[in-house]
């Protein structure tokens, strides 16, 4: 006699998530479901990565559609122009820990990091440094400031790789200003290109490209067969001053770099209108939809939004509706790859709070996981929780 038990009854998935925090420490964070119910557990946790991890980007050896390895890099948001802070990187093993592998000095202030290829496989790093100015090579920037007190300086904020793998942009808060650079595929240095300029007291933050042919969030992984140019591309951005999303249709110009034209320009809030204090941070997409965290708006008892924003199929966008975030001030949130899942890294209650989604309608559901990730911060300082990432 053979028997059997129904497994698929009780199987578990689990997932693995890292977080940062400002204390100067790496967590890591299990997710597990069971019988449709979901758990989201600290498995590990490292003092590591100097002494304000700040952003964390994995990057992925791909054997056709498969990881075979797999690097984690930590940045660290130590220092300024004058006072170095450190990159830290470590292997991921099968089992999602982490092993350091190298930590060197970097220019301070480190805040958002890309991993980009070169000629025969070659691959660089290029970090944005908030106080620092220096995206990979040392780039110092000269550009004046905007005219508000946020703006005291050139501030880059997020790296940003195009569909096709070529260019890096980097949204400046500072100068109001994204900067554009085409990649030297054989050397890995960037040429520089016309910047894409903001109206004064903007404060560009976080933007993503999406194209007709593939969308291309920071991370995520050109092929080497993928297209070498990329019609109907277009750049999303929001910007922390002014609280706008801004919507560019990009062309590829015979000159080697990028040509932009504006094609929306709006507040993505209710009423048109953010309340005051609150600001725009992150941007993620997922299938038709956009999704902005909105820091400090306290529109869920007490707690901050993330806004829904609908993309047509000409690129226009607009708004949906806003859902919780299930705590303060949503520094950074990511999607699973089968876009069922949010991760919000909320900072000031340091908390990383799993969300469900539909991936047919891009509608933002329950929440089915929280955790407390070490000390609460104080809004507007760089304090608490810096940022979350699935381990994928």
């Amino acid at each position: 006699m053979l028997g059997y038990l129904p497994l698929f009854a009780s199987l578990a998935s689990a997932a693995t998530l890292y977080a940062t925090h400002y204390s100067g420490s790496v967590y890591t964070l299990s997710l597990t479901q069971r019988n449709g119910k979901y758990d989201l557990s600290l498995a590990s946790d490292m003092t590591t990565c100097g002494g304000m991890p700040s952003w964390l980007t994995l990057d992925c050896e791909a054997s056709t559609l498969y990881c075979t390895g797999r690097t984690l890099y930590c940045s660290d948001e130590t220092g300024d122009a004058t006072t170095n802070g450190t990159l830290t990187s470590y292997a991921v093993g099968k089992d999602g820990s982490l092993r350091q592998l190298a930590k060197v000095v970097d220019v301070g202030g480190g805040v958002h990091s890309v991993v980009y290829e070169g000629d025969d496989g070659a691959k660089y790093i290029a970090i944005a440094h908030y106080t620092g100015s220096a995206p990979l090579q040392i780039l110092r920037y000269q550009t004046p400031p905007g005219p508000l007190p946020q703006q005291d300086s050139s501030h880059p904020h997020q790296i940003i790789l195009d569909p096709t793998g070529s260019f890096i942009l980097v949204p400046d808060l500072g100068t109001d200003q994204v900067r554009v650079y085409a990649i030297d595929k054989q050397s890995g240095q960037l040429i520089t290109c016309p910047s894409l300029n903001y109206t004064p007291g903007s404060g560009p933050r976080h933007g993503l490209f999406w194209s007709a042919h593939h969308s291309h969030r920071d991370g995520l992984r050109i092929r080497k067969n993928a297209a070498k140019t990329a019609p109907q591309t277009m750049l999303y951005t929001v910007s922390e001053l002014s609280r706008h999303f801004h919507a560019f249709a990009v062309s590829y110009l015979p000159s080697g770099c990028l040509g932009f034209r504006e094609t929306q320009d709006f507040v993505p809030y209710p009423g048109g209108g953010v309340p005051e204090g609150a600001s725009l941070a992150e941007l993620q997409q997922a299938g038709s939809n956009l999704y902005a965290s909105i820091r400090s708006d306290h529109a869920f008892s007490g707690n901050d939004s993330l806004a829904t924003l609908s993309r047509s199929q000409n690129g226009t966008v607009t708004f949906q509706e806003l859902t919780s975030s299930y705590g303060l001030v949503p520094r950074t949130f990511v999607i699973n790859k089968a876009g069922t899942l949010v991760a919000i890294g909320d900072q000031s209650s340091s908390n990383v709070a799993i969300v469900a989604r539909d991936p047919a309608s891009g509608k933002l559901g329950d929440l089915v996981a929280n955790i407390q990730v070490g000390e609460p911060g104080k809004p507007g300082t760089s304090t608490g929780l810096s940022s979350v990432i699935w381990a994928e």
